[in-house]
């Protein structure tokens, strides 16, 4: 990864500044992200990250999940993580904050604040058009299904959306605002 992607740090007294992305995971620093999670009914949309991602190619993850730049609002940040990724835009329902810390592979760590999002579709109008270099594939699973793949091979998913099944069975987060 060659870019110079700026994304808001969180230091030990609450305030943010600006930290260069990569360097944010080279050093496991707190930063802020964001994750979404699209729905059709309780059928969730995920998507294969692709395989040039500099972490976690090829694994399976929520919807979308990123970091907002530096002075991007977290709710600029969802909607426009869609597009990039699946190419469409959805009106998201902002959910809690959590935080969580990760392991990604290749010396990288994640330390996140994370807002969660989420939307209500019908699967069958929804156009998606995965962006080459961001996604490999995308399916809709329910989520008996989910919890018995991410059991019997978690290698397949990546950490943080093994962390957010675990810490919110059924994704309940997107039930309450």
């Amino acid at each position: 990864m060659t870019d110079s992607i700026y994304i808001p740090a969180i230091a030990g007294d609450g305030s943010l500044y600006p930290i260069e992305k990569m360097q944010a995971h080279l050093d496991g620093q707190l930063h802020l992200a964001v994750s979404v999670f699209v729905f059709d009914g309780d059928l969730l949309l995920i998507q294969k990250r692709a395989s040039t991602k500099y972490h976690c190619a090829g694994l399976w993850a929520n919807t979308c999940c990123t970091h907002p730049h530096w002075d991007e609002t977290v709710e600029d940040c969802a909607e426009r993580r869609l597009t990039e990724e699946l190419g469409f835009t959805l009106s998201l329902t902002r959910h809690q904050t959590v935080e969580y810390a990760a392991d990604v592979g290749q010396g990288l760590k994640e330390h996140e604040r994370v807002t969660l999002f989420s939307a209500q579709v019908d699967s069958r109008t929804l156009q998606i058009a995965p962006v080459e270099g961001e996604v490999e594939e995308t399916r809709w699973i329910g989520p008996r299904e989910l919890m018995r793949e991410v059991l019997e091979r978690p290698q397949d998913f990546t950490p943080w959306f093994r962390i957010y099944l675990q810490r919110f069975p059924g994704l309940s987060f997107a039930e309450a605002a």
